[in-house]
């Protein structure tokens, strides 16, 4: 995948045969995984003077956007396993950023609550993010950003969002 001169995305020619008619999907893929795992890097150098990690910033997010979600619900909005938002969530507690409660209804079930420390400076938090964010897709007219969310919607919604 990472041929002397090439992009990690791009395929060489023994791959490209292999690959046949699913090539450009290949390109794809790899190019996305290479610019989601880039984004979350500069989304982590981004956070890291807030001592997080843009996981633990997407949790935040998650539970302040659906007030007192569950592990499960968090892991879902998060596309990953219930045992990974755990961790993510059980750090977070660490750092008093959050809190794990039992469900008054159901004590089996977790339900997380941003604490103080976990929702404060999120309004300015939010605005510098989406400034940097801004950035990194400064290059794209909007048009093309607007076609390219439509796309990666199309994606999404094949993958079974």
């Amino acid at each position: 995948m990472t041929g002397q001169g090439k992009r990690r995305y791009e395929l060489d020619a023994a791959e490209a045969r292999t690959a046949g008619k699913s090539a450009e999907a290949v390109r794809n893929f790899r190019l996305i995984l290479f610019c989601s795992q880039r984004l979350r890097h500069l989304m982590d150098q981004h956070l890291r003077d807030e001592n997080l990690t843009s996981q633990q910033g997407v949790l935040l997010s998650v539970v302040r956007a659906r007030r007192k979600p569950t592990l499960g619900e968090v892991a879902s909005a998060m596309a990953t396993s219930h045992q990974n938002a755990k961790q993510i969530a059980a750090g977070l507690e660490r750092k008093g950023m959050l809190r794990i409660v039992q469900d008054k209804a159901d004590g089996r079930v977790k339900r997380l609550t941003a604490t103080s420390a976990g929702s404060r400076g999120w309004e300015w938090r939010n605005a510098s993010d989406f400034r940097m964010i801004g950035e990194w897709f400064s290059e794209l007219s909007r048009s093309d950003q607007k076609t390219l969310r439509q796309l990666l919607k199309q994606l999404a919604k094949s993958l079974g969002e």
